[in-house]
């Protein structure tokens, strides 16, 4: 990450990558396949990211 940013900047950021994540796999096996994606799947690339 660049030196040039906020603090605050880099906490929304960080937020972001993690809510990026997939379900883990424990997740997917206790809930019997219920729960396979993470629906609020982002891809850097095609989205943008409203931090500021």
């Amino acid at each position: 990450m660049a030196a040039r940013k906020s603090s605050p900047r880099k906490i929304r950021l960080l937020k972001k990558t993690r809510q990026t994540a997939p379900v883990p796999a424990w997740i997917i096996l206790r809930t019997k396949r219920t729960v396979r994606s993470n629906p609020k799947r982002r891809a850097w690339r095609s989205t943008d990211v409203e931090v500021g």
